[in-house]
Order: structure tokens, then sequence, then C-alpha cells
């Protein structure tokens, strides 16, 4: 077929206005291929992406006949040495070869010919000077006038760069809406109370914490943190993100029990559209979420066995693959664990993998419990206190001497967490009111389950506190006072112990006794 100067610019206009508006792959492809079908025949068209980083192409879309519902592939693949896309992309030059079988010795052109192709026309691809990547017209018999056709072929391929931009431009705009979408959804999810200037602490022990986080912050190094549960493991957690240098990511903070057993693998590491019934479209996993930033894993021994060996392998190589995807994704997070529960008791009874608890385990940070720190408890309960109080917009409860002695004796099963839902219960019930001890004690022991209440274990909070200062005072031999005396091993002043030592009715016949039976 020749061509006059107007056919030419209406067959542009005509496939210009055809693919300009499209925005998905296919359909720009199917219409490029219907507008060009109409000017002259061919057998197999197909478009490349060129990605300058890795060397490498995928196939934008490729079918034979190009009718709708041939093969459609966006696979990558390293750019071969004697390809003809890597002809096209290094000369930016069309590449036109008018019998494939004499030159079968070149890569990719070996299947062609077996296809029965016998001739090809390749161009380049490009967009404000920069290689976009090559289309491709192949025939089984050579096309008449080849050389008009090239520059044909030339100035159409100008106008496939364009629509071809515009719809990956319009692609990764809506991928990245999606995103962003994603994250602010997880982020209205996660949010808690959570703030980084309510983290209070006197004690040494905290101190010596505290000092650990700060060294490791800036390293991206693992760490496992270990605790009862209410200890604040997701507040340091947070610190540690909050230090680093990558703060300005997401922290994901991911309760491991709470995730659904049948999706917990979809949760973490995502899905691809159609991996089941229901994933109706590609969805990011927390991992993904995380990148750049910091992923928590909490009570990370509650993970299944079978995603500890993904978990490691994330670990190990920064790479994961998408529930029903075989391509692996590549990731850049730091990983926080945490854990109420003793990891080694869990390897020897086969629940948790070795060599995950080894990889997990290079910087390890105990917490205390609150009942092994109760110079924190003063600081707590006045700091708390004023914060709900303003959020609250309440006038706080005022505790006498001896009501805050004796939420410092109280063993605080919940530690800080119930520490804070006490305080809250105060400021809502008693705003501004003076609280009493035995207020205190009315409130701790209405705070027990019923179950607890009623118990033979834990017949009442009063005699737990009874039983807990016996065993004091038979380890010291009833001495109450010095170094080694109930007072310093309970973390309480002495006249608290005797006061509550009269109050509770204890007799030296209770724990000597006691002291007798060892």
């Amino acid at each position: 077929m020749r061509w006059k100067t107007e056919t030419r610019y209406k067959m542009l206009l005509e496939i210009n206005n055809a693919v300009v508006t499209r925005t998905d792959r296919e359909d720009l492809f199917q219409a490029l291929s219907r507008e060009l079908r109409k000017h002259f025949a061919f057998d197999r068209m197909a478009i490349n992406i060129y990605d300058a980083k890795t060397q490498s192409i995928s196939y934008f879309a490729a079918a034979d006949g190009v009718q709708p519902g041939g093969v459609l592939t966006r696979h990558s693949r390293p750019l071969a040495d004697g390809a003809i896309a890597r002809m096209v992309v290094q000369s930016r030059q069309p590449t036109v070869i008018d019998d494939l079988r004499r030159y079968t010795d070149l890569s990719s052109i070996g299947s062609m010919v077996a296809a029965g192709l016998n001739a090809t026309m390749a161009f380049p691809m490009l967009v404000r000077n920069r290689i976009l990547g090559s289309i491709h017209f192949s025939f089984r018999n050579p096309p008449e006038h080849i050389s008009e056709l090239t520059e044909v072929l030339a100035e159409v391929s100008q106008q496939v760069a364009i629509a071809v931009d515009n719809m990956l431009a319009y692609t990764e705009l809506e991928k990245l809406n999606r995103d962003l979408e994603r994250e602010k959804e997880f982020l209205l999810k996660s949010v808690d109370d959570y703030q980084q200037d309510e983290f209070f602490f006197a004690s040494a022990a905290m101190g010596r914490i505290m000092k650990t986080i700060e060294q490791a912050a800036d390293t991206d190094a693992t760490v496992l943190i270990t605790g009862e549960t209410g200890t604040g493991k997701d507040y340091l957690a947070r610190c540690i993100h909050n230090l680093s240098a990558r703060r300005r990511h997401l922290f994901v903070k991911t309760n491991c029990p709470a995730l659904a057993s049948t999706l917990f693998e979809s949760e973490l590491f995502g899905h691809a559209k159609g991996a089941f019934t229901g994933a109706g479209d590609k969805r990011l996993g927390r991992f993904e979420l995380a990148h750049g930033g910091t992923i928590f894993l909490d009570e990370i021994a509650e993970l299944p066995i079978g995603l500890q060996a993904k978990l490691l392998q994330i670990l190990q190589d920064g790479r994961f693959e998408r529930v029903g995807d075989s391509r692996p994704v590549q990731i850049d997070c730091r990983v926080i664990a945490a854990t109420n529960k003793d990891l080694e008791a869990c390897i020897r009874a086969g629940t948790f993998r070795q060599d995950l608890f080894y990889r997990l385990n290079i910087v390890s940070v105990h917490v205390p419990p609150l009942r092994e720190r109760r110079e924190d408890i003063p600081l707590l309960m006045k700091q708390l206190t004023l914060i709900q109080a303003r959020q609250m917009n309440r006038p706080e409860p005022i505790f006498s001497h001896r009501a805050l002695d004796r939420l410092c004796a109280y063993p605080w099963p919940g530690n800080v967490r119930e520490l804070k839902n006490l305080v809250k219960r105060l400021v809502i019930l008693r705003a501004g009111e003076s609280i009493s001890v035995d207020e205190v004690d009315k409130i701790l022991e209405s705070a027990l389950p019923r179950g607890e209440r009623q118990s033979g274990e834990l017949a009442s909070l009063r005699e737990g506190e009874r039983q807990l200062i016996i065993k004091a005072l038979a380890k010291t031999r009833g001495v109450l006072a010095g170094e080694r005396g109930a007072a310093r091993i309970l973390g309480l002043p002495r006249s608290t112990i005797q006061y509550r030592i009269k109050k509770l009715r204890i007799k030296p016949e209770d724990y000597l006794g006691l002291l007798a039976q060892r």
C-alpha cells in the first residue's frame, strides 16, 4: 500500500484519537491494533517496556493476530545480547529485517522463525528524549513497500510512545492513590492513645532499658521485646522507631493474635488480584506498608509455624511473595517483635522456630513488671492523672499519702495498662474528690474479675496482699527496716508496712510458722 501525505496524516490522527485517552493496558493495545489493521496487515504485534535501572524489558502487551482474547503478558526478563529489542533500545533507531531466516543465530529470532514469522520491524518509543521501550511488527511474508512503511510506522511509534507513557503515568498515580488510601485506612484504624511524651519512669531498671533502646535505635537491627502483658512493650517499640532514621515512614503495628487465621498470610504479605475468592483487587500487606519504616509484630509467639518460615526469609533476604503471586517483592523495613511468652520454652515445645528466634534476638529488651519497679508508680499516677483530667476537661482526683502508698503496694497484675485504666475510671467517677486508702481498697478489689474475687486462689485482694507481706517477713525473719528488711524487698516505706501489718492483722506466728516450714 502507498500512502499519500493526507492519507498518512489521517491515519495518524485516527490512531491518536483511538489511543490517547486509554488508561487501561489491554484496552489501549486492542484499540491500537484495530486502527493499525485498517491500514495494513501484520501477523504479530508486541510492545516492550524498558527499565534502565535493571537493564531489563517487560512485555507491555504481545499477541498473535492481535485479536481480542489474545495472549497478553507482563513478565520481565533481562535484555539479552543479540535481542532485537536490545538493538532498538541501544541504537534508538528502527531495526528492519526482511528475512529472519538469515539471522537465526540471534537471540529470540529462532523462536520467531519456528512460529512461521519471516520478517520483522521494530521501532524505539521515545518520550522527551527518554527511551520508553520498543514496538514490534512481525510478518509471515515481508510487506510491500517496506521502506515507505518504515517511515510511516516510525511516526506511529512516536504516538504510541506518548499514549503508553500517559497510560503508565496514570496507572502509577492510580496505584499511588490506592497505596495512600490504604496507608490512611491503616493509620486511622491503628490510632491509639500513644504519645511519646506520656512515657514516664523513675526506676533505674527502666533507665537501663531506655539506654539500650537509644543505642539500638539508629541501627537496623531487629529487636525482641519481652515482658508481661501491659508493661508497655508497644511504647518501647514506637520509641525505637521515633528515635531511628525511619521515623518519617510508617510504624506498622500488627497484633498477631488479632489476625484471622484464614487471612493471616494475606494480611502480612498481601495478595494478588484473584488469589482467592473475594480477592477482587491486589492488596498491600503489612510488610509493604512498612517499606522504609518499621513493622512491629506484637505477640510474635502466636505467629503460625508456617508463616515463621516466611518471616525468616524476609529477615534474611528482604523479599517475599504475595499470596497468589510468584514474583518476589523487595522491601526495606525494620522488624521489632514482642511477646509475653517464654520463646525458649516455645522452641522446646515445637511451636516456635529456633532459627527465627536467633534472627529476632539480636537486641533483647526485657521489660520488668510494675511490681518490680514500684518507684515508677507515684510518677505514673501523678502524670497520667494530670493527662487524663486535661483530656476530659475535669479536675484531678486527689490521693492521700496513705492511698498512694496503698497503690504502690498493690501488685498490679495488669501492669501499666491496669494502672492507666484505673486512673481513667477515677477521673470519670471521682473528679476533684479526695481518695482515701479505704476507697482505694474497694476500687482495686472491685476491679478484679468476678471469678477471681470469688476463687479460692484469690479469695480477696486483701488476702493476696496479706500473703505477700507474710512471705517478705518470713524471708527477713521479721525484720522491717534496713537493706535486708521487708520494706526494702517490697519497695515500700517502713511506716506503710507497719500500717498494713496492723490493718491485715498479721501476727508473728503467721510468718514464723511459714519460716518453720522451710
